[in-house]
């Protein structure tokens, strides 16, 4: 009987009288991009964190609009896409690097657990803070007067995070009964310290942060008035 030949197809290799097709080639998956809100908000953001930049080295007067977008490497009229006004972007930088300080100072709060505890982490956080980031307080002592929506947002965001933790404290039994009216008032001094040691020992002084005295004394008075 005559052999039959097998003939070969392109792209077929033979095995005997078993046709073997090759192992198919796995394209890489192309990188997914962002949904266009994803990109929306991530663009938001770096025109936010230009604005800041901007403000702490220039001013809220110096901080133009054109600055602000060169610092953020997009055209001048994407701004406007996110932002009505240059004062509406202006009353929003604080509150955003608000934001951005308290998460600071929350990763070193880690493990604290009373309000004792927190406090002490906090105002050492806080000024480490501003040795990284030493444009904040222009940012904050000018937004009084040239971005006064903002200002006052901040104000509130950080009274109600002292208040909201005290209570907590409270509740456990870890600090001593304060009704609420009581707590805003001790949030006030708290937040005043932070001001006055910032422009006593470092805006007018010879340090980077208020000395280590400083602190302890300011922790014994907390103590005292808080256990």
């Amino acid at each position: 009987m005559a052999k039959t030949e097998i003939k070969s197809k392109p792209g077929i290799k033979q095995s005997g009288d078993i046709k073997v097709a090759p192992l198919p080639v796995r394209l890489k998956p192309k990188p997914k991009r962002p949904p266009r809100e994803e990109r929306a908000l991530l663009l938001r953001e770096r025109i936010l964190n230009a604005a800041v930049e901007v403000v702490g080295e220039h001013g809220y007067q110096n901080a133009s609009v054109g600055r602000i977008a060169i610092t953020a490497d997009i055209a001048q009229g994407t701004i406007y896409l996110y932002f009505e006004t240059r004062q509406h972007l202006f009353d929003e930088l604080l509150p955003h690097a608000g934001q951005h300080m308290m998460a600071y100072i929350g990763e070193r709060l880690h493990g604290a657990k009373t309000f004792i505890e927190v406090e002490e982490r906090g105002i050492r956080a806080f000024f480490d803070y501003l040795s990284e980031h030493p444009g904040f307080y222009r940012l904050l002592n000018e937004a009084e007067f040239a971005a006064p929506l903002g200002h006052r947002k901040h104000f509130e965001q950080l009274v109600d995070h002292y208040v909201a933790s005290m209570k907590r404290s409270s509740q456990q039994g870890r600090i001593s009964e304060f009704d609420d009216d009581d707590m805003r008032a001790i949030a006030y001094t708290m937040m005043a310290a932070r001001s006055y040691f910032y422009l006593g020992y470092v805006k007018y002084g010879e340090y980077q942060t208020p000395p280590e005295y400083v602190i302890e004394t300011y922790m014994k008075l907390v103590r005292t008035s808080l256990e």
